[in-house]
């Protein structure tokens, strides 16, 4: 019997796409860690492994962003919100708190300290409503309550100034429902998969760009290469040295040429640094979903090329699986379609059928990434079996990822900013 555990964070958005925050969400023993799973043994199960992680892992990877994670009284007991900030967390309960007589004692004693709190699945009936004074956020599921209740829901919370959630947003018909009923925010495999689509005319895009990510992710970078291929772009070479010349590199002297820019920059960040230059928008403005963008095509990057670290048999290396989950979100990159994007690619024709067709042992490694991402626990086991990687070891390196794809973050971001101040 799998008894394997898991936890992946899931995107919440407001309606223009922005990621406001993450739902952490925990599998184990079977039993989806939620209001489902009521025994007490299970229910202490689960909280010891969600302590033991948010014990290592808070200072790590869930700092910074805006957590929603939910929690059992037997976690409320234990006092385990305190390990994260107030800023950083929302605490979130369901019925099994609700109905119990001490539970929500401790939720209004973390709402005094300045906890926001959510409640999951809100229903229309008058135990919910009688609290509704403790609640910040309310979450409803759009896939199990009638419409006549949403309405309702919806309506009644607003009146209290209350921010609404629309859950298991799975389809564009679920979600064009929820935009209509005028939520705040949503959650689900479709919000999470929906990245708006951003159009580039800059001919380095269609050329230059890709041969450029593909030589720096070569096992052993010709740098000689990487500088003639950025000479030979006009854009590309204005870019890369407006950034190494900007304060966040703070140079004595200036560089003046790309081989200068690169050997400032270092391959590892240039790495980075390329891929955030074949995104930036023409008019400079941000959609709202470019950052979920980018830290979506680093992460599958991270995770593809650590789980070739573990899979069995691949025909691939390492760095053309890095390739294999950076080019995954092309088609959002550029308005065409997948396939013709990789065409021309001089990349392992295992990685395009695994993009456009999910076949072959790199198939099942990217779609072991995707169904990690989407928290679909059926397929995960299964999937990780057939590559033969210990499903044990798949939280660890999920985690160990989200914390690369926030470093590296962090100096795109930093060297971003360095650079508008600059101008």
């Amino acid at each position: 019997m799998n008894s394997s555990k898991y936890i992946v964070r899931k995107p919440i958005k407001d309606l223009k796409n922005k990621t406001i925050g993450y739902e952490i969400q925990y599998h184990g023993e079977n039993q989806a860690y939620s209001s489902e799973d009521t025994s007490s043994s299970n229910e202490f199960a689960a909280a010891d492994t969600i302590y033991s992680f948010l014990t290592q892992n808070t200072d790590k990877v869930l700092k910074g962003s805006l957590n929603f994670m939910t929690f059992t009284t037997t976690l409320l007991m234990k006092q385990t919100p305190r390990l994260f900030n107030c800023s950083d967390l929302v605490i979130q309960v369901d019925d099994s708190v609700i109905i119990h007589p001490l539970a929500m004692r401790f939720v209004e004693r973390f709402s005094r300290d300045g906890y926001k709190i959510a409640v999951n699945e809100f229903q229309f009936s008058p135990r919910y409503f009688a609290i509704m004074d403790h609640f910040d956020y309310i979450k409803i599921n759009f896939q199990t309550t009638l419409d006549s209740s949403l309405r309702n829901i919806i309506e009644v919370a607003h009146s209290m100034n209350k921010q609404c959630i629309a859950t298991g947003i799975d389809s564009e018909a679920l979600h064009k429902r929820a935009v209509e009923m005028e939520v705040d925010y949503l959650e689900g495999r479709y919000v999470a998969e929906h990245l708006c689509t951003t159009v580039h005319s800059n001919s380095y895009l269609q050329s230059n760009f890709f041969r450029l990510m593909v030589a720096i992710n070569e096992d052993e970078p010709d740098v000689e290469a990487i500088e003639n291929i950025i000479s030979m772009d006009a854009m590309l070479t204005y870019s890369l040295l407006k950034i190494v010349n900007s304060g966040y590199f703070a140079l004595r002297n200036q560089a003046t040429t790309v081989h200068q820019a690169i050997v400032v920059m270092g391959l590892g960040q240039l790495r980075q640094w390329i891929y955030l230059l074949g995104t930036n928008t023409e008019d400079g403005k941000d959609d709202g979903g470019q950052e979920e963008f980018l830290k979506t095509s680093f992460m599958r990057a991270s995770f593809c090329a650590e789980l070739m670290k573990l899979a069995k048999g691949m025909p691939i290396s390492r760095n053309d699986a890095y390739l294999m989950g950076m080019f995954s979100t092309l088609n959002y990159l550029i308005d065409a379609p997948l396939d013709e994007i990789l065409a021309g690619l001089p990349i392992p024709q295992e990685v395009k059928d695994a993009l456009l067709h999910h076949t072959g042992r790199c198939g099942t490694l990217y779609d072991l990434v995707l169904c990690y991402e989407r928290a679909d626990w059926a397929s995960i086991g299964a999937l990780a079996e057939e590559l033969e990687i210990p499903v044990n070891l798949l939280t660890n390196t999920y985690f160990k990822c989200l914390e690369e794809v926030n470093s590296i973050w962090r100096q795109l971001m930093g060297a971003a900013n360095a650079v508008s101040a600059a101008q």
